[in-house]
C-alpha cells in the first residue's frame, strides 16, 4: 500500500511538470488567472479536484 502512494505521489509530480515543461508561455498566463481568482473560487476548485479524484480512486477500484 505505501509503495503505490509513493508511485502516485511520483506521477503527480509528472503530470503537474508536463505544461511548465512542454509550454512555459501558457502555464505563466494560466498561473496569473489563477492570481485573479478570490479565495471561494480557488476552495471550490480544490475541493472539486478532490472530489473527481475520490470518484476516480472508487471508480479504479471498483473496476479492479
Amino acid at each position: 500500500m505505501a509503495e503505490a502512494l509513493w508511485i502516485a505521489l511520483a506521477l503527480v509530480f509528472v503530470v503537474e511538470g508536463l505544461l511548465p515543461a512542454l509550454n512555459p508561455a501558457a502555464w505563466r498566463r494560466m498561473f496569473e488567472q489563477l492570481l485573479q481568482l478570490d479565495d471561494e473560487q480557488i476552495r471550490r476548485f480544490g475541493l472539486g479536484s478532490m472530489v473527481l479524484g475520490l470518484l476516480l480512486l472508487w471508480l479504479i477500484q471498483a473496476l479492479s
